[in-house]
Formats: C-alpha cells, sequence, structure tokens
C-alpha cells in the first residue's frame, strides 16, 4: 500500500470531509443513505454503492492513519 502512504494527510482529510459532506444542499447522501438503512429501505445497488463511495476516503483516511501509528510504535 505504497500508492496511499504517498497521499498527503491534507489532501485525504479534505476529499474524506468532502465526500462525507457531498452533496451539501439539500441534504447530505449519507444521512439520506443512513435513514433509509434505519428504516431497512437500503435495496438499491445503486445505494449501495453511493454510500460506499461517499465512505471511501474516510476509509483511506482511517487505513492510513493505523498504519502511520503502526510503523512509529515501538517494538
Amino acid at each position: 500500500m505504497r500508492w496511499l502512504d504517498r497521499i498527503p494527510y491534507p489532501l485525504l482529510i479534505a476529499a474524506a470531509v468532502f465526500m462525507l459532506g457531498a452533496p451539501f444542499v439539500p441534504e447530505p447522501h449519507l444521512l439520506e443513505k443512513a435513514r433509509l438503512l434505519a428504516e431497512s429501505r437500503l435495496t438499491r445497488p445503486l445505494d449501495m454503492f453511493d454510500v460506499l463511495w461517499h465512505l471511501a476516503p474516510a476509509v483511506l483516511l482511517g487505513i492510513k492513519f493505523a498504519r502511520g501509528r503502526r510503523a512509529k510504535a515501538p517494538d
């Protein structure tokens, strides 16, 4: 995963924040999809892909952070 190590933190943070909130008006997709999930109505494949698409930068940020902490941990 060297490609992930080459992505700077500020860029990844900006992408994660943007994708978690996009589109900002009238309501972020993740809020809409969370409501559908709570109502057991998140059944369309496109909706599931949309959730994964919007969460991808945040997941990558978490993986990069965990890899960085593991690399710096004393043996």
